[in-house]
């Protein structure tokens, strides 16, 4: 009996001791969980900044500047494609059928506008300008007739069946005239070329000779001042309407289309500096200025065309040479706070900066921003006008940031 007392007071006294020793272990334990915790949010609080001596920012490029509101220039280049100044180029066709009979100039000849270019010998051009001697013969004789019929009229001296007769034939023979006239027209001969024709006609009647002295010959004169720089026909060839024979261009300006994306539209205008810079001259720049700004945007590409006219005053530019565009225009009146990209870094998800506390802390402070302009980010909430921030190096306190953060070392 005094054995079994003595064994059960034994369990008893093993079964109070382990639940004790479990109620300390649990008691530890929450204690050690209460004090990581406690650590880790004093972590992440130191974390939010960080001690670099002067030497270390020396050694990792770290440069601070002052915040301030400016008017911030918008500034972008892009590779494009120098092409020909469509509003002073011109395609020179045959507006009739015929055989050439002279070419008057060659690839780089430099033309003036009214200059002929080439002789097309056409029977129906010749056919034309008889035409129209003849309805202008008869125009001037029924425009007599009639004249006379009024004078008549008003003697009652002639009825009235022919007076009507006289009118009606008049205005006939003045459409006519006027038609064959348009049809001249029509194959690029000039006012001052008809008038040529009308007083060889003139002289030939004041010499008793039938006037008999249309031309088959047609001269394809060049509409604007330029040179030639495409020739697609040869002497004897016959050649139709519908064919381009010269294309002449004023080479003084040229053009690029611009792609500006759409974040950009605000800061672009016909008011905006334009550079173009090429590779083959490093060290000269070639203005030039905004003609057109689309007002549709690319679905694709979020971007509009914009073109530039360039100036090429010395013809060392070229159509289709790859050159790099630059357009600068400031948001005239509005002051805004903007900072350098590079001093934008992503932390904890957030857009967030370095701010310069003293001389050895920075702080991160997230911040909105707002549209790019340049190499700049629009601050919209975050930052005040004169705070001391880093403006490059950005990335390489974020690096140290992420090292303390994980335990793998800690910047003091």
């Amino acid at each position: 009996m005094k054995k079994f007392i003595i064994f059960l007071a034994v369990i008893l006294m093993a079964f109070c001791g382990g639940r004790k020793d479990k109620e300390h272990t649990h008691e530890a334990q929450g204690e050690q969980a209460q004090t990581h915790t406690q650590d880790q949010e004093g972590l992440e609080h130191e974390h939010s900044e960080l001690q670099v001596t002067l030497a270390q920012q020396k050694e990792w490029g770290i440069v601070t500047g002052r915040t301030q509101k400016q008017n911030i220039a918008s500034r972008f280049s892009l590779p494009v494609t120098l092409s020909l100044n469509l509003n002073k180029t011109a395609h020179i066709s045959s507006f009739v059928d015929g055989q050439v009979d002279f070419l008057s100039v060659d690839l780089g000849s430099k033309v003036r506008k009214g200059q002929p270019l080439i002789t097309i010998n056409s029977p129906g051009f010749a056919q034309a300008q008889a035409d129209f001697l003849r309805d202008r013969a008869k125009f001037i004789l029924s425009q007599k007739e009639y004249e006379r019929a009024k004078m008549l009229r008003k003697e009652k001296a002639i009825e009235e069946k022919e007076y009507l007769r006289r009118e009606a034939e008049y205005q006939k023979n003045t459409m006519e005239y006027g038609a064959s006239g348009s049809k001249l027209h029509t194959f690029g001969i000039t006012h001052k070329q008809i008038d040529e024709l009308i007083k060889k006609c003139a002289a030939l009647e004041d010499k008793e000779y039938k006037c008999d002295i249309a031309d088959p010959n047609l001269p394809l004169l060049s509409p604007i001042n330029g040179a030639v720089i495409f020739r697609d026909v040869i002497s004897g060839e016959h050649v139709e309407p519908n064919k381009i024979l010269f294309t002449v261009s004023d080479l003084s300006t040229l053009w690029v289309m611009l792609d500006a994306y759409e974040k950009d539209i605000p800061f672009v205008s016909k008011k905006s500096n334009v550079v173009i810079k090429s590779a083959l001259y490093p060290d000269k720049e070639f203005p030039g200025k905004i003609t057109y700004i689309s007002d549709v945007i690319d679905e694709q590409l979020r971007t509009i065309k914009v073109r530039v006219e360039v100036s090429n005053l010395e013809g060392l530019l070229k159509s289709n040479m790859y050159v790099r565009g630059w357009i600068e225009n400031k948001a005239e009146g509005k002051e805004i706070l903007a900072v350098p990209e590079d001093a934008i870094q992503v932390i904890d998800g957030e857009k967030s900066v370095f701010v310069l506390e003293n001389e050895n802390t920075f702080a991160v402070r997230h911040v909105g921003i707002g549209g790019k302009i340049g190499n700049f980010r629009i601050i919209t909430s975050g930052l005040e006008e004169g705070e001391k921030l880093v403006v490059k190096g950005a990335f390489s306190l974020k690096t140290e940031l992420s090292k303390a953060t994980f335990g793998d070392t800690h910047v003091h």
